[in-house]
């Protein structure tokens, strides 16, 4: 069976023997996909109406990497094949490991698993194995579908309009001034976003993340990490969620119709500017505070299994008054109110 490649426009520049080796490609559709095992990732916007990406490969054995593209699982793919199954690069410093799943085609991550099929591949600081890298510089259009799938480096998105999927093992993931939907999730490493309109979708599996300026209009805003910090500033949308294992949660400046702030162990620090019709905090262990506007208005219950409440100044009508739970309503009672800690205070604060 033979397997027929779509033509791909491309140039190819090549320094002196050992020197660094870049190529151009041109993918073509609105769905396009990229596959990189180590390296920085860089994404940009780009003009006409194809994604193109800059291949710069570096490393002792850069020679040895395969530059693969054509139509793979209905999109338009590019793919740096590493044809060892351990990559060592001891310039980047040794107290690293990352192993995750290749297959032969060179794709791996699709859907967030790095244990689904393929061969086993590490990627380490130490040791023998394949020196060679890829960095990417990615040119969209806007309006394209691109998906960026990276195991070890770092990614930098910036000024792109589209709908933009980043799927990474163990990379630190910044991106600013994004328009469109925007999904980052990676194993292990630091998620970092200012200026994004559409629908944001952040997560790491551990790792802070950091957000500023989330526009989601009518969209949905989602903020998660399984061990970290999250700390958001400036975020709307018809919904904003924000969830950690492990780790403090810091919102300021939030607008939503429906919020939800949940932490497995850790302090909840909540500013809102408007009104809502469905608010949860919920956290195993720790305080939670709750900053509101003056016009709040909300059916309420609270409940800590071991700590205080303060109420600031905030007028309820109880309905319920126990040492560790309160039922009523505030104003005109048309949302709703859920606080919960296992263990610490909770405190409202009335935003003057």
């Amino acid at each position: 069976m033979t397997t027929r490649w779509l033509p791909l426009a491309f140039c190819v520049v090549f320094a002196t023997s050992g020197a660094a080796q870049t190529t151009r490609y041109v993918l073509k559709g609105d769905s396009v996909a990229v596959y990189n095992l180590v390296g920085e990732l860089r994404v940009e916007p780009g003009s006409g109406s194809d994604v193109a990406v800059q291949v710069t490969r570096g490393g002792a054995d850069a020679a040895r990497l395969d530059v693969q593209s054509g139509p793979l699982r209905g999109r338009e793919t590019l793919r740096i094949i590493y044809p060892e199954d351990v990559i060592s690069l001891p310039d980047w410093g040794r107290g690293w490991n990352t192993t995750l799943r290749v297959r032969d085609d060179g794709t791996f991550g699709d859907g967030g698993s790095w244990r689904r099929d393929g061969r086993e591949v590490r990627i380490t600081g130490r040791g023998r194995g394949l020196e060679a890298y890829a960095d990417l510089r990615v040119s969209v259009p806007a309006g394209k579908r691109v998906a960026l799938h990276l195991g070890v480096g770092k990614a930098f998105l910036s000024n792109v309009d589209g709908v933009l999927v980043v799927d990474v093992a163990s990379a630190d993931v910044s991106a600013e001034r994004t328009r469109g939907t925007l999904k980052i999730d990676t194993g292990s490493g630091n998620v970092d976003v200012r200026d994004a309109s559409g629908d944001v979708s952040l997560e790491s599996g551990s790792g802070d993340v950091t957000a500023t300026g989330l526009h989601g209009s009518t969209k949905r805003v989602r903020l998660a990490t399984g061990s970290g910090n999250i700390t958001v500033t400036g975020a709307e949308g018809a919904e904003l969620h924000v969830e950690t294992g492990s780790g403090d949660i810091t919102v300021t400046g939030a607008k939503a119709d429906e919020l939800s702030f949940e932490t497995g162990s850790g302090n909840v620090d909540v500013a809102l500017t408007a009104t809502f019709s469905a608010l949860s905090i919920q956290t195993g262990s720790g305080d939670v505070t709750l900053r509101v506007p003056p016009t709040i208005g909300a059916e309420v219950e609270l409940d800590t299994g071991s700590g205080e409440f303060d109420l600031g100044g905030l007028t309820i009508q109880v309905r319920r008054l126990q040492e560790d739970h309160i039922t009523g309503t505030i104003g005109d009672g048309r949302g709703r109110l859920s606080i919960e800690t296992g263990s610490g205070n909770v405190r409202l604060v009335k935003a003057s």
